[in-house]
């Protein structure tokens, strides 16, 4: 059984306690050294492997080449998780910008809500109690839950690693909340895990990342963790984008199906929508 599998074997609430403790030495050592009060303990970062800040870099960067992303835009953060797109937009948006965040882990948005706005008012955070058994065993359901902003609020809105982890009726829920409160002509940047001929290829003979578990037009990595990793077909998204009435400006293939990284926008597969 590899780390991976363990991992999902754990309950979801012990899976974050034995990420503290795993990083807690770390984490330790580096609050005594610590330079940057707007970087989080290792053990509290919920997002992924690799440097927080650099990753957040490399995500804000690419809202502005592809999402046209201007300081004064309003930004929407979908599964913001510890502030990973807002800590380096809080570089980037002025006065007339404006970010907002939701997650359903609250250890990160309490978190941000601490160190966050109360440097950068503009900047606000919310817990949305959502079940997912990736992580979470309680709370609402996401294919039923209405944003709680306006019609028509944000220039730009980014998942990352979001609908990898959801199932389709709450992608599909998602999306149309997207298109609501987008502004005409906004931006939506999206990861996904796309099954297309390529990516079917290269997982058909990779036994350590793969979707084994096929559903018709999504498959899941894990059967008894069904939000753990779930992979799209793409002729589902597009015909989906084109329902939510939501255009698909680009496509950028990610390297985790085995592509030249220094070709690819990021590991997972982006999309980039416009309302």
């Amino acid at each position: 059984m590899n780390l991976r599998k363990i991992y999902y074997s754990l309950p979801a609430s012990l899976r974050f306690t034995v990420r503290r403790l795993v990083y807690l030495p770390q984490d330790i050592w580096s609050g005594m050294n610590k330079k940057n009060d707007l970087v989080p303990p290792k053990g509290l970062i919920f997002t992924g492997a690799g440097d927080f800040i650099s990753i957040g870099n490399k995500l804000v960067n690419s809202l502005k080449v592809h999402c046209q992303l201007q300081p004064e835009h309003a930004v929407l953060d979908i599964g913001c998780g510890i502030g990973r797109v807002a800590i380096p937009l809080t570089e980037y948006l002025n006065e007339n910008g404006s970010y907002d965040g939701f997650d359903v882990i609250d250890t990160g948005i309490n978190w941000c809500k601490k160190r966050v706005t109360p440097r950068f008012p503009n900047f606000n955070f919310l817990y949305i109690p959502l079940k997912n058994d990736l992580y979470r065993e309680t709370g609402n359901d996401a294919a039923d839950f209405v944003f709680p902003y306006e019609d028509n609020s944000f220039d730009c809105i980014v998942l990352t690693s979001v609908f990898t982890h959801m199932l389709p009726e709450e992608v599909e829920n998602y999306l149309g909340e997207i298109h609501r409160v987008l502004k005409k002509g906004g931006k939506c940047f999206v990861t996904f895990f796309i099954l297309n001929k390529h990516s079917k290829a290269f997982i058909s003979t990779n036994e350590n990342f793969n979707f084994p578990y096929h559903k018709g037009h999504y498959s899941l990595m894990d059967e008894k963790v069904k939000g753990a990793n779930v992979a799209f077909e793409e002729d589902y998204l597009i015909e989906l984008f084109s329902q939510k009435k939501l255009n698909v400006k680009n496509k950028l293939y990610g390297f985790w199906a085995n592509r030249k990284k220094e070709n690819c926008e990021d590991f997972q597969d982006v999309i980039i929508l416009e309302k």
